[in-house]
């Protein structure tokens, strides 16, 4: 006889409807009942910090994780993911083909979650020792072992491309840094300047997003995952206005697109 079929999860567990094995009378999310305690409780952001990190967030970290959603919800048009969505909105690619263009862009070592995750183990090897930061950003350490990804070509959490600080980095570090004082938002507001001399670049939101995923008590990996996720609401809104727009519309494609009457 074979075994019983098992999903194995410390996340999630279901109760039975007594008419009904398949469906769920009671869902409880690390130990809470989602639709009889969570629903109309918590907010959106609240359960999403459960789910990742396995608590209740304090009120604080709530602030926080919410302040840096409302950042990266859209990174807009000069985002490459975004431009993905857009593209496939303007060719009536359907909904989960643009969000999917978005995601496979997004996962990159430019601007991505990629670097993100790279940027979140910078940040747990250095913590705030700003020499080591500044050994890191001048030599960075090699991958040990081969992986889908090239290997990044800047310093994780920094614009190679930029020539000063862009405005709404500031702005959102400035914000972030005071709800959680003391942690490594604040310290990266301390040195953000002796670190972009040594990354010879300024700080990008990539960089402030590993901050807060830190602060917030995040893993690499969980804050690379949070990183796609937050990014996609303005991925799914530009989609959505291309396809409305119309191929024609979009700028990349106007001068150079042909239509041929194939009615004869």
């Amino acid at each position: 006889m074979n075994p019983p079929e098992v999903i194995h999860t410390q996340i999630w567990e279901e109760t039975p409807e007594s008419n009904n094995p398949f469906a769920a009378a009671a869902c409880y999310c690390h130990g809470y009942d989602v639709y009889g305690d969570l629903l109309g409780k918590a907010t959106w952001i609240e359960y999403l910090y459960l789910l990742f990190r396995g608590e209740r967030p304090t009120k604080a970290q709530g602030h926080l994780l919410e302040g840096l959603a409302v950042a990266l919800a859209n990174p807009g048009p000069r985002n490459f993911s975004v431009q993905a969505a857009m593209i496939g909105g303007a060719g009536a690619s359907t909904s989960a083909a643009c969000l999917m263009a978005a995601l496979a862009v997004n996962n990159g070592t430019y601007q991505g979650a990629r670097e993100v995750f790279l940027a979140a183990n910078y940040w747990q090897e250095c913590g705030k020792d700003l020499q080591k930061w500044q050994e890191y950003l001048h030599t960075p350490p090699l991958e040990e072992q081969i992986d889908v990804w090239l290997p990044i070509e800047h310093a994780p959490g920094f614009d190679p491309h930029g020539v000063s600080c862009a405005t709404p980095v500031l702005q959102t570090l400035q914000y972030l840094s005071k709800i959680m004082p003391g942690g490594a938002l604040t310290w990266l507001q301390e040195h953000r300047h002796a670190l972009e001399t040594a990354a010879n670049a300024p700080l990008a939101i990539t960089g402030v997003a590993a901050a807060t995923f830190l602060d917030l008590g995040c893993g690499a990996e969980q804050a690379e995952m949070l990183y796609l996720l937050l990014c996609l609401p303005g991925a799914a809104a530009h989609a959505l206005e291309q396809r409305a727009y119309g191929l024609l519309k979009y700028p990349f494609f106007a001068d150079g697109l042909e239509l041929v009457d194939q009615v004869k």
